[in-house]
């Protein structure tokens, strides 16, 4: 299958350290992809690459065959690149649906299609079940359900590709289950998914296949079950019981 997002061998450097070294991966269409390691390895300043807000010191990244390496972070929106934060980025003093209907206005900026943007939000609320709380003030909802909030606004822009870093932060076990169920709806029509995430049950029962960084540099690929097996990688990371713990 062909990539629609890539990176090639990208390297950044701060100064002497250098964060992320040769990183290679691959995100396909209809497949949730994961890009998992330790504190530190990289994840988060890959993201930043690939989303235009960190310039890389070498390498390249590409989006649907074309090279994007030196396009704002605005430009590749546009060409359907959105993203969330470990750190929830929601808008508190808005409600649910005034988070989601700000991306739907942005979008219009370049988006000529003449949609909805009043039908654009119900939708979404619907899909990702935010219907009964969308009057509610983001900043008085639990962290699970705004995480919910941040996760419908980047979907108001209609991305061909969403990044998501840290989506089950906050959440508890229940929430956790139905941000898998969620990401795997959407995938199912057709949206590509790149997502990091300390949680490892989650990982593993929801990526189809997987790039660990460890240090800046990928130290494995492949599926689930590939990736549990690898020995650098449950040295560096994952550790025997926790792989026990994600079968």
């Amino acid at each position: 299958m062909t990539a629609i997002l890539r990176t090639e061998e990208v390297v950044v450097r701060f100064g002497v350290l250098q964060a992320v070294s040769q990183a290679s991966i691959e995100v396909i269409e209809g497949r949730v992809t994961g890009l998992i390691g330790p504190n530190g390895a990289g994840k988060t300043t890959l993201f930043n690459v690939i989303t235009g807000l960190q310039e890389p010191t070498s390498g390249k990244v590409f989006f649907e065959g074309k090279d994007i390496t030196n396009k704002n972070p605005f430009k590749r929106a546009r060409m359907g690149i959105a993203r969330t934060f470990q750190k929830l980025e929601v808008f508190g003093s808005l409600s649910a649906r005034e988070n989601i209907l700000v991306a739907a206005e942005q979008r219009k900026t370049w988006d000529r299609s003449g949609y909805d943007t009043s039908k654009v939000c119900d939708e979404i609320l619907a899909k990702v079940g935010l219907s009964d709380v969308s009057e509610f003030m983001v900043g008085t909802l639990p962290t699970g359900t705004a995480r919910l909030v941040e996760l419908a606004r980047a979907l108001a822009l209609n991305p061909k590709v969403l990044l998501l870093d840290e989506p089950s932060s906050g959440l508890n076990e229940e929430e956790t289950e139905e941000m898998a169920s969620l990401l795997k709806t959407f995938v199912d029509d057709g949206l590509a998914v790149l997502l990091v995430e300390h949680d490892m049950s989650f990982v593993m029962g929801t990526c189809e296949f997987i790039h660990v960084l460890d240090f800046g540099t990928i130290i494995a690929t492949g599926t689930p079950s590939e990736v549990q097996a690898d020995p650098q990688v449950q040295a560096a990371y994952l550790g025997t019981e926790t792989v026990e713990e994600a079968s």
